[in-house]
């Protein structure tokens, strides 16, 4: 950086030259307040990049409007201007009653009647009961709840008849079971499954519930190998799911921390990694690892031949450029927008 008395002597007599300077110093200085601005954005502000829930619905109904506009052909005489203009209002209390219809429950749930009648139906004076012309409904949710139940598989068992023209013992076969020799049904796996793994329900917590409402002692171990035996089952699901993802030629892959419960770490939570492969409007394939380097992923992507599509994490790249890779990779939209909301933030 030059003193002011080195400035003073180069650019004296250079007005020119003065201005081009100050041009510089002013565009070195809006740099620096950017990236300023950008760090405490990052250090204290929210992580507001992304859409909230009312501006994805204005940008929905945007895109509706705009492409609904486009279809139409221009208006050629006031009479058309007029048509397209109680077209758009008609429109515009279309989108209205749609609006109102979130808030109905949804047509697929069950539903269930209370009718009330009312006591004075019967006309005192006459005796004849009153006309029906319309009638008022309430809708209110409610929760009928789960019930544990035992099913017994009753199989009578026949000797020889009477007659003795047939021998030995006859008895039904007992029909497949999920987990041969053990308790649990399939509406108990499913109900464990969902509860552990989407509503993310703890064993001990499973287990208390079961003691607590149901007053059926199932331990979290007993809960645990249930779990193993119907994950067992469902691996071939989940080999099937990845065939059909390599069967393509683009992949999305991310990978996202998660604390996990190991017995060899002691006083706290390990740190693990979920890899989600995924392509739009199919399935998605996630896979545990407990590292974040290249060994899980390259295995994975090992019989895969196409494009990937990634964040900016180094080991992707790395992956591609492999001796024996065949992937190709292109950068992750939503990193990309993340450059336009900062310009924007700037200026």
């Amino acid at each position: 950086m030059k003193t002011l008395e080195e400035l003073l002597r180069e650019f004296a007599g250079n007005p020119a030259g003065l201005a081009a300077y100050a041009v510089q110093l002013q565009q070195q200085l809006a740099q620096a307040q950017a990236i300023i601005a950008e760090l405490k954005r990052e250090l204290f502000g929210p992580k507001a990049d992304k859409l909230n829930a009312e501006q994805a619905e204005q940008l929905r109904q945007l895109v509706g409007d705009v492409q609904t506009q486009q279809q139409r052909p221009p208006p050629l005489s006031r009479e058309v201007l007029e048509e397209a203009l109680a077209q758009e209002q008609a429109e515009q209390r279309q989108r209205a009653k749609d609006r109102t219809r979130r808030h109905l429950p949804p047509v697929q749930l069950e539903r269930q009647q209370l009718i009330l009648e009312p006591a004075d139906k019967i006309c005192p004076a006459s005796g004849q009961p009153r006309r029906r012309i319309g009638q008022e409904v309430t809708t209110e949710y409610d929760y009928l709840p789960a019930k544990l139940i035992i099913r017994e598989i009753v199989r009578p068992k026949y000797a020889g008849c009477q007659q003795g023209c047939c021998q030995g013992v006859t008895t039904a076969p007992l029909p497949p079971r999920l987990v041969p020799q053990s308790k649990l049904g399939l509406g108990l796996a499913v109900h464990l499954l969902l509860s552990r793994f989407d509503d993310h329900v703890a064993y001990y917590t499973l287990e208390r519930i079961f003691r607590e409402r149901f007053g059926v002692a199932i331990t979290r171990q007993q809960i645990v190998q249930w779990v193993e035996k119907v994950a067992h089952w469902l691996q071939a699901i989940y080999r099937l799911i990845w065939e059909e993802l390599q069967a393509g030629d683009y992949l999305q892959i991310d990978e996202s921390p998660v604390k996990v419960l190991d017995p060899e770490v002691k006083g706290k939570a390990a740190q693990g990694y979920l890899w989600f492969y995924a392509r739009p409007g199919r399935y998605v394939f996630l896979e545990f690892h407990s590292s974040r380097g290249r060994d899980g992923p390259r295995e994975r992507l090992r019989g895969f031949r196409g494009t990937m599509q990634t964040d900016g994490y180094e080991l992707y790249e790395a992956l591609r450029k492999e001796p024996a890779s065949r992937l190709k990779r292109i950068g992750c939209t939503s990193h990309a927008r993340r450059k336009f909301y900062k310009a924007l933030q700037e200026s």
